[in-house]
């Protein structure tokens, strides 16, 4: 199975630090935060305040076929958006250039629709007032949008961009909270390596950044509370670190098996060597302090890629900026690389652009690609005071020069998910 290759071809995203690709890796670069006071809505009475915003309300999406437009929320325009930009990278040109529909697939980290708190409220109170009234059950179910249902599917977003692109090989949901489309990209390139399809259209979307889901995670206690210096708000690895900042964004990948790229011809961008995931089997929001359920799914992606753990010169960390994760994720790295992590570069770009949730690990794996092809590593801003439980190399506050072989993108999710990809600079090799 491993012995079809799976290269990188194409990319897109939508982040905070901007509408497309370059712009939101000269933001990473460039240690510039996008941490600000919340305008999706009236934030003024929750204790969170702030969050990294696309920096457009409006997300212009092309609908290859217009009538699926009526289906579409934000999350879905800004992986629409993203794919567009990763499919024109890669030259797929869709109606005139595409893969063979019956080997191009799609796999998408996401999560399941939700209505806007506004509409939840509306709807209540609009069912209430037709119970006083005495009202059937086939009287309160007038008006209601039977398309509603439709919208909040967690699998929409990969049947639109299916439908939109004429991709007939594997369709793919993974929902697993923050490591949902680290898990979508490697699944797409096991399908690839397992001769499903030879071209993956890979990665994820999310939009959490309103009331519902604002309120629900400052409940928890997940949320940074800085709302006075928002930019100073997300502080991976800092000692003085108090939670991390809610997100949005998308990112897409182009995967394609390696003679397949080359047939057509391709700019080959990148390989994707490694994969490897595991469960903490722990606590829901917690991680457990001997980071054992990051160490096994770094372990396991080493192991894919077949590479020594000295061979790995940059970690882009999952980094949320929270107590736990944190130390968690330092222990797991010094588990897996051994003697290296001291050696190992590490950083977190969710320092500048928070935590896109379901998108993070798709949007940080184009931020590894682009190092690989760059040769900068983007820094750990905010880094001010070092926490004695983590004691790594976090780039940190400005961008450094480094040649990079081999990029690591670590992505954990609540329930205790975790998922690693692992990167390495083409070498122009075939088989």
């Amino acid at each position: 199975m491993t012995s079809r290759r799976v290269v990188v071809t194409g990319m897109g995203a939508v982040t905070p630090l901007g509408m497309d690709v370059e712009s939101s890796w000269l933001g990473a670069i460039a240690g510039r935060p996008a941490v600000r006071k919340i305008t999706a809505f009236d934030a003024s009475g929750f204790p969170v305040q702030i969050a990294a915003e696309v920096p457009h309300r409006v997300i212009e999406a092309w609908f290859r076929v217009p009538e699926l437009e009526g289906l579409a929320d934000r999350k879905i325009r800004m992986a629409v958006r993203s794919a567009e930009e990763a499919l024109a990278q890669a030259g797929f040109v869709p109606g005139e250039t595409m893969p063979a529909p019956d080997r191009f697939g799609v796999s998408v980290g996401t999560e399941n629709g939700r209505p806007l708190l506004e509409e939840v409220a509306e709807t209540f109170y609009r069912f209430a007032d037709h119970q006083k009234a005495g009202l059937s059950t086939a009287e309160l179910l007038e008006g209601v949008d039977p398309l509603e249902f439709v919208r909040t599917v967690p699998h929409l977003t990969a049947t639109l961009l299916s439908v939109m692109y004429s991709a007939h090989g594997p369709a793919t949901t993974c929902s697993t909270a923050c490591t949902s489309s680290a898990q979508s990209v490697g699944e797409a390139a096991l399908e690839i390596r397992r001769g499903m399809a030879d071209v993956m259209l890979a990665g994820g979307t999310d939009a959490l950044v309103e009331g519902f889901m604002v309120a629900g995670f400052a409940l928890l206690g997940a949320l940074s509370t800085r709302n006075d210096e928002p930019e100073r708000a997300s502080r991976p690895f800092d000692r003085d670190r108090d939670g991390f900042v809610l997100g949005e964004g998308a990112g897409f990948l182009v995967l394609e098996e390696l003679e397949h790229a080359r047939a057509r011809g391709a700019n080959i961008l990148a390989e994707l060597v490694g994969y490897g995931c595991s469960s903490n089997a722990y606590r829901i929001t917690d991680s457990p302090p001997d980071g054992r359920g990051a160490y096994l799914s770094m372990a396991w992606a080493l192991r894919d890629a077949k590479l020594a753990p000295e061979q790995i010169d940059y970690i882009n960390a999952h980094g949320t900026s929270t107590q736990m994760n944190d130390v968690s994720e330092t222990a797991g790295i010094r588990r897996a690389l051994g003697t290296h992590a001291d050696r190992c570069m590490v950083s977190s770009t969710k320092s500048m652009m928070g935590h896109l949730v379901a998108s993070c690990g798709a949007v940080e794996s184009i931020l590894c690609v682009k190092t690989l092809q760059q040769g900068i590593v983007p820094p750990t801003i905010n880094y001010e005071n070092a926490d004695p439980a983590c004691d790594l190399d976090y780039v940190p506050n400005v961008a450094r020069e480094a040649s990079v072989r081999y990029a690591m993108s670590n992505s954990f999710g609540f329930g205790g998910s975790n998922g690693t990809l692992i990167f390495g600079r083409y070498d122009g090799r075939g088989e």
